[in-house]
């Protein structure tokens, strides 16, 4: 069934602008569409970037929820698979430990982590994220789920790229 078309920035914001309109994987394009996004809010902070993207990620949150909920209403659904506002949420969380990044630097390996592992963790759905998406309803519901994979993914991120050095 393809995904309803969005009405209005509420409408744009849950499918991330498009990405969540894909035929495949909308999730998945969602998390991809969220990076760029990440690493120029981490990049323009420089050493500061992890708190600019936290901030930008606070806001995301409860105007995330407000989206997903407009959505559900505009298509009479919940959390139908177009909304992907909630994986950049969680995606950006993810990369928080990223940070910082340099033109020059070799962040890469660390953003594939991110991205890999925060998709692994929104797929699998290990306790209690699958719980949360089972129990919450509502935009905020929607989100919850996701900001918990994010803090899996960027918790062993986290832990990855301490242990780099020594690898």
């Amino acid at each position: 069934m393809a995904a309803a078309r969005p009405f209005g920035f509420a409408g744009w914001l849950a499918v991330w602008f498009g990405a969540g309109l894909s035929p495949v994987a909308p999730g998945t394009a969602g998390s991809l569409a969220a990076l760029p996004f990440g690493a120029a809010l981490l990049w323009a902070g420089g050493a500061w970037g992890w708190l600019w993207l936290g901030l930008a990620t606070l806001l995301l949150l409860p105007l995330g929820a407000w989206a997903a909920a407009h959505y559900d209403r505009q298509t009479g659904g919940h959390d139908a698979g177009a909304i992907v506002v909630d994986e950049v949420a969680g995606q950006w969380i993810a990369l928080l430990p990223v940070a910082p990044i340099s033109v020059s630097g070799n962040a890469w390996w660390q953003f594939l982590a991110a991205f890999g592992l925060f998709r692994l963790f929104d797929i699998a759905k290990p306790w209690p994220i699958g719980w949360i998406d089972r129990r919450i309803q509502g935009g905020w519901g929607v989100m919850a789920d996701d900001v918990v994979a994010g803090l899996y993914a960027g918790v062993l991120t986290w832990l990855a790229i301490r242990l780099e050095p020594t690898l």
